[in-house]
């Protein structure tokens, strides 16, 4: 699955209700950190639910891995499993994520608590690219 491929699918739901839907979907698919990870080590600071991500790269390219104790958050894990994981680490870094989560229309549709913990979930993120300069 690729940005462009999940944004068409995404615009294809009638409603917030299926996009909703959709996005738990996308979370059991694609956040499914293995749950040997889900220690404090890994642990996403500034979540209200329990957020766990590795990253690492292989061969150059980002190896993304996440998962959470909550539906929703996996879904929005899975955005950025699909964003970002099997990328080269130059496209992963100009990858403009908030343009995209725009393009989807996400933050007018996430409480205020979930938009700060989605922002907090991409720093960690952008913070572990950076550290694989």
């Amino acid at each position: 699955m690729t940005p462009d491929k999940l944004k068409k699918n995404f615009s294809r739901c009638p409603d917030w209700e299926e996009k909703y839907l959709y996005l738990i979907e996308l979370g059991d698919r694609f956040a499914t950190l293995d749950e040997a990870f889900h220690t404090e080590e890994y642990l996403v600071p500034g979540c209200q639910s329990q957020v766990w991500v590795t990253l690492s790269v292989e061969d150059e390219k980002i190896v993304l891995n996440a998962s959470s104790d909550a539906a929703i958050v996996r879904g929005l894990l899975a955005l950025l499993v699909i964003a970002f994981d099997g990328q080269p680490l130059s496209d992963a870094r100009a990858f403009d994520l908030k343009g995209w989560f725009a393009e989807l229309d996400l933050e007018s549709h996430l409480t205020p608590t979930r938009t700060m913990g989605l922002n907090a979930i991409v720093n960690h993120v952008k913070a572990l690219t950076d550290q694989h300069s």
